[in-house]
């Protein structure tokens, strides 16, 4: 069983376990050999912000596609949790692709990381938890983030208590 809450990425998520497919793969049929790759490709492409309006079109074609023609039950299976990302969370997909951005903020590619000066409690949490020092914060002030610096670690948006970052 998986626990997954509403910070968990599912476009994330799907690739994560389609790399897991493509590296459990025998190689000794093409569809399950080249689907998964292609399908993992895929994937990444829309985490990493260059997803176009086909993708999802093309995921599924290629779940059908390597579901129906696999030798295994690895390969059969394979394409399953992409599908059921699709099913369920396909808004998900469509700001990754349309919007260019990651409702969990896991995604650190389509993420800004700009602290929302209305929401900061002005904690100082980010600043502390920046192992890059990019994130510059006086008490009683707003953090800021330096652009130069910033690794995109994600470390900020995990440990601020008010989500202020995006």
């Amino acid at each position: 069983m998986i626990v997954m809450n509403d910070q968990t990425c599912m476009v994330d998520m799907a690739r994560f376990f389609m790399d897991f497919i493509q590296d459990e793969s025998c190689g000794k049929c093409t569809p399950c050999r080249e689907g998964t790759r292609r399908m993992l490709e895929v994937l990444e492409k829309i985490t990493h912000g260059h997803g176009e309006p086909g993708d999802i079109d093309l995921l599924e074609e290629l779940s059908d596609m390597i579901k129906n023609s696999a030798l295994c039950g690895l390969g059969q299976t394979g394409p399953n949790p992409v599908l059921s990302t699709l099913q369920y969370f396909r808004d998900e997909y469509e700001a990754h692709i349309h919007e260019k951005r990651c409702p969990a903020k896991r995604c650190a590619a389509l993420v800004k990381f700009e602290v929302n000066a209305d929401v900061c409690t002005k904690c100082g949490i980010c600043s502390r938890s920046c192992p890059a020092g990019a994130i510059q914060w006086q008490k009683r002030e707003p953090a800021f983030i330096v652009k130069d610096k910033c690794v995109k670690c994600l470390s900020c948006i995990t440990n601020c208590p008010a989500d202020a970052i995006s």
